[in-house]
């Protein structure tokens, strides 16, 4: 693996290296072709704690593509291994999906909270969206439910 995009720090390139085989099965185990560029977006999501726009992986990924980081965000999207998220804020953001999750109205959707302060948008997972029984004849396609306030770490300054 050759490619070092700006701001990648020589530590996280040596974590590639060391543990290429621990991104590469997550990738393949969704049927995801490893690229270098897929494992370091990969990572990258892994070490975030919260959810992350294009423009904050374009931005860390400085000299590389956008296209390629859109369709690389769009695939993991597509594959399962992470979800977007409509924080109200007009910005898509993407975080990744627990271990198991397929993404299904009845079983796998959780809460997402989004700060007003710092402008974080974070998974509360442990909250999950209760099932929504619609009309006859209505079909849910997304659900997605945002609480705004101050989180925790801005509560506390």
């Amino acid at each position: 693996m050759n490619i070092k995009p700006a701001n990648i720090k020589s530590e996280e390139m040596n974590e590639i290296r060391i543990a290429p085989n621990k991104y590469e099965k997550i990738l393949e185990n969704n049927n995801i072709k490893p690229t270098a560029m897929r494992l370091l977006v990969l990572q990258f999501l892994l070490n975030r704690k919260v959810a992350t726009s294009l423009t904050d992986v374009e931005n860390y990924f400085a000299k590389s593509d956008r296209t390629t980081l859109f369709r690389t965000l769009k695939t993991f999207v597509e594959k399962g291994i992470s979800h977007k998220i409509d924080d109200g804020t007009g910005i898509t953001k993407y975080a990744l999906c627990e271990d198991n999750c397929h993404c299904e109205i009845d079983t796998d959707l959780h809460l997402h909270f989004h700060c007003t302060k710092c402008n974080e948008t974070v998974c509360i997972t442990e909250y999950k969206i209760p099932p929504i029984h619609l009309p006859k004849d209505y079909i849910a396609e997304n659900v997605n439910l945002v609480v705004k306030g101050i989180c925790d770490k801005c509560n506390s300054k």
